[in-house]
Formats: structure tokens, sequence, C-alpha cells
């Protein structure tokens, strides 16, 4: 592993920042305390600041030379809203609030590489360091494009990254094209007519016309879908009724569905309003259909990805950077970003959890999950590839990748 050592001897500072961001965790467009932490280290070393931006975004601009030619780096700054369970030193100080997804160690890390780069700004270009807010279910990226993000920074490519629970420890992931899914939910009411239960001759039960639009759902992916690609269609909730004796008027049926392609995604929706509306007359009922499209499917470019390959390899070694790794169902907004710029978004292995201090709750060390804590030996291996991307990206000669 070739870490920076200016780098590795700046780590208790980064971890004393993480730590600190960790215990005081804000939600999303509440991050008014950890962008005020950004903006202030970010002046102090000398880096110009933008704020504002997606509401509490902040954007640092590392320029050095002449060239026109620039990139952004991003990390997202804000927690979820869960009750940790963890009691150690650095625990959440805000009840119902906590960094059970490593966002204080994503801001920490793109903080270390920022100090480092105001100090020695080895490239030729501007660097943009990007600070975004609400990234857990409030589109934070999407927002700070609508703000003129990429027209007030203009930037070639974009990269991000996000610590991998169960991964080893100086370890990455990545894989071009699909590498996270797409993430949307739909509410659909099933219009009936409430009847006595004993006289259901009288009604339209909705319920009845809700299970079978459920199970008929579930052909959409088994006979709807290229066997060869992914979709996820799942009903979590049902919710109809509030007596023994009574048929209600309406039910409810709630979820999920996840895709790796804009292309399934509208199949799935445009079968699943099909096979509602037209089960729910074949019953009498009527249904109110809404779909709801969050984060699109994060979609790795390969010339970037191929570029950011190699950047990895060369600090942690060719064996350490699993170069397909598996595309998970989860979500993340900077596909939003990927969607406007071309760039990459990795992995990086954040261990199976005995980093944590004494302290710790008894559950895993899970993305999402009350016992969780980021990693901090990753602060100087995190911080070390995004300089050598940029350094890389921004050399005098331009990469024969790009």
């Amino acid at each position: 592993m070739k870490l920076i050592d200016p780098i590795v001897r700046f780590h208790a500072d980064i971890q004393q920042i993480r730590r600190d961001i960790h215990a005081h965790p804000e939600l999303c467009f509440e991050e008014h305390r950890t962008s005020e932490i950004v903006a202030q280290k970010l002046q102090e070393w000398g880096i110009p600041v933008v704020r504002g931006l997606g509401g509490t975004g902040v954007v640092g601009i590392i320029k050095h030379g002449d060239s026109p030619r620039a990139i952004g780096l991003r990390a997202d700054m804000d927690a979820l809203p869960m009750q940790e369970i963890n009691t150690f030193a650095h625990t959440s100080q805000h009840a119902g609030k906590m960094h059970a997804c490593g966002h204080d160690g994503h801001t920490a890390m793109l903080l270390g590489a920022a100090h480092y780069l105001s100090q020695h700004r080895d490239f030729d270009g501007t660097v943009y360091v990007i600070f975004q807010p609400a990234e857990e279910g409030g589109g934070g990226a999407r927002r700070m494009i609508e703000d003129g993000l990429f027209e007030k920074y203009p930037m070639e490519a974009v990269f991000g990254m996000h610590n991998w629970p169960g991964v080893a420890v100086g370890t990455f992931g990545v894989t071009a094209g699909p590498m996270m899914a797409s993430s949307n939910e739909f509410e659909v009411i099933v219009k009936g007519k409430g009847a006595h239960a004993a006289q259901p001759h009288k009604g339209i039960d909705p319920i009845i016309a809700a299970i079978q639009i459920a199970q008929s759902w579930q052909t959409i992916v088994s006979r709807n879908a290229n066997p060869l690609e992914s979709a996820v269609l799942s009903v979590t909730q049902i919710h109809s009724g509030s007596a023994t004796n009574v048929i209600p008027d309406d039910a409810t049926l709630i979820g999920t569905v996840r895709t790796f392609s804009t292309e399934m995604l509208d199949m799935v929706e445009r079968r699943m309003r099909t096979i509602a509306e037209h089960t729910a007359a074949a019953f009498d009922a009527e249904v109110d259909f809404r779909f709801k499209r969050n984060y699109p499917p994060l979609i790795n470019h390969a010339k970037e990805t191929a570029f950011a390959t190699e950047v990895m390899r060369a600090v942690v070694g060719h064996d350490k950077v699993e170069a397909q790794v598996e595309p998970t169902m989860g979500a993340e907004d900077f596909a939003f970003m990927l969607q406007a710029k071309p760039g990459c978004y990795v992995f990086i292995g954040n261990g199976e959890g005995e980093h944590r201090d004494i302290g710790h709750g008894l559950g895993p060390c899970n993305l999402h999950n009350p016992s969780y804590d980021f990693n901090d030996d990753l602060l100087p291996i995190g911080a070390t590839y995004w300089v050598r991307l940029a350094e890389s990206y921004l050399k005098k000669t331009a990469p024969d990748v790009i």
C-alpha cells in the first residue's frame, strides 16, 4: 500500500473531525453545523469556499496552474433518522439521529485530501471538492445540480466513494456500468364499496382485489422481465379495514421497485399499472395508482471507471482492487451526478467491525445498523485515493483513458 506520508501524519486530526461529526449527526438539508465545520476547515487551509448549493452544500475550489481542466470529488454529509445504540465516547449526542452509513467518514476523507491538495497542488487545473447534503432520501445531488453546480463550476468528470462493510480494509471494489439500483416507491389505493361482512354481495371487496393485484405483480419479474436483467418488486405494506365484521371501502398497497436500467423500470411501472387497473376492474373496483421515482440507477462510465481502477491499484495494489464487483440493489443519489457528467463511484472496504471502540452495540457493523461505526483506518487510504485521482487526472498531459 502506497499511502501519502503527510496524509498519514494528519490522520489524528482528520479522525478527530470525523468523530466530532459522528457525535453531532444532522439529517438531510439540516447539515448546518457539519457544513460550517467543512467550510471553516477549507478556508483555514486557504481554499476558496462556495456555500448554499443544494441548501447546505459546500464546494471548495483548489486551483493550480493555467489549465482550464477540472475534476469533481464528492462526499455526502447527512445522517439517518435512527437511534444509535453504541455508547463509546463519540456516540451520537442527538436522540433519533445517527451516522449509520459512514457519511461522517466520507466527509473526513475528502477533507483529508483537500488539506493535502491545498498544500502541495501537484496538478494543473482545478479540483472541486463537493460536500453534498441530503443523500439519504433527500436527493441532495439533484438539488446541487439544479442550483447550478456543473454550470457554475464546469468539470470534465465527477467521482464518488462509499465505505462498504464486510470488505477488508485496504481494498476497493468497482464495476463499469450499473453498480447500484434505482430506488422507487409506489402507493396503490384499491377503491371498493364497504359492506357488512355477513353480506359481501352488497359490497365490492377491495381486500380481495388488492391481494390478487399483489400476487399478479410478481409475474412481472418472472414473466415480463429479461431473465438476464435484474429487478425487485416488493409489496411491503397492505393496509385496510378496522373491524372484524366490516368489509372496508378501500385497501392500500405500498412498496418499492428497484432496477438497474431505466428501460426495465419503465416496463415494470407500465405493467404494474395495467395489472392493477384491469384486475381491479374485474372485481368492479377502481384504483388510484401512484408511482414515485426517487433515485435513478447509478451507472459508472467505462473510461472513467478504467481510470479510477488504475489509480486504486496504484494506491493499494493490483490484487486489492475488485474491478468487477457485484452490483447492489441499494440506491445512491450520486447517480444524478453521473447522469449529468462522466465519472465513477467506488466502494472502499470498511472491514468486519473489529475496529469499533469499546462500547459498541452488539449488532453487526453494517450500513443502516444502530451498532455501525465508520472505520478510521480508512481515512488515509481514502484521502490518498482522492489525491492520486486528482493528480493523475489533472496532469499536464491528459491521460489517454480520459
